[in-house]
């Protein structure tokens, strides 16, 4: 059954404009459909990511996978990694596991929308068309943003509006 709703602005086009640098991945592509390892229902493993051109500015970067296209007024968060320090620029698959082992010192999650610390793959409605990953890394112009584990992703969007100084996104799609 499809909700029949107008796809949802690309999230980042409502913020301030900032850089870019580049992002790639072995596992995931822009508009290519989600493997079963990546999906709620299948694996639930972060893909790997690795960036490159990043201001020589930056100080600390942020890691993070939305869906805009979600059936709710305000998206869903599927990952919010925080604490990664200028010198890190890469993660490997599944760094988004619960209990952040093999995380770079001082990075940790913060609570998805499905309530936890860690990645959750898609999971869209059954029929309800392809909904769109945004998997960005955000270059910040400050040490790691000050929060702790316990707020909210919506907080640390917040934080990243006002200290974002590029982005890198790469944006895979799912469709049950």
């Amino acid at each position: 059954m499809s909700l029949d709703r107008p796809q949802a602005p690309d999230p980042y086009s409502l913020l301030p404009s900032v850089g870019s640098f580049t992002v790639t991945s072995e596992d995931v592509a822009d508009g290519v459909q989600l493997a079963e390892a990546f999906v709620h229902a299948g694996g639930n493993r972060s893909p790997r990511l690795a960036w490159s051109g990043a201001p020589e500015e930056a100080a600390s970067f942020v890691v993070t996978c939305f869906d805009p296209d979600a059936p709710t007024p305000c998206g869903f968060w599927h990952w919010v990694l925080v604490g990664l320090g200028a010198d890190v620029t890469s993660l490997p698959a599944d760094a988004g596991a619960v209990g952040g082992a093999g995380l770079p010192p001082g990075a940790f999650h913060v609570r998805n929308d499905f309530g936890r610390r860690a990645y959750d793959g898609a999971a869209p409605p059954s029929g309800d068309g392809p909904h769109r990953y945004y998997f960005a890394v955000h270059a910040l112009d400050v040490p790691p943003v000050p929060v702790d584990e316990n707020v909210s992703a919506a907080a640390v969007s917040f934080h990243l509006a006002f200290h974002t100084l590029a982005r890198a996104i790469v944006t895979p799609v799912y469709a049950l």
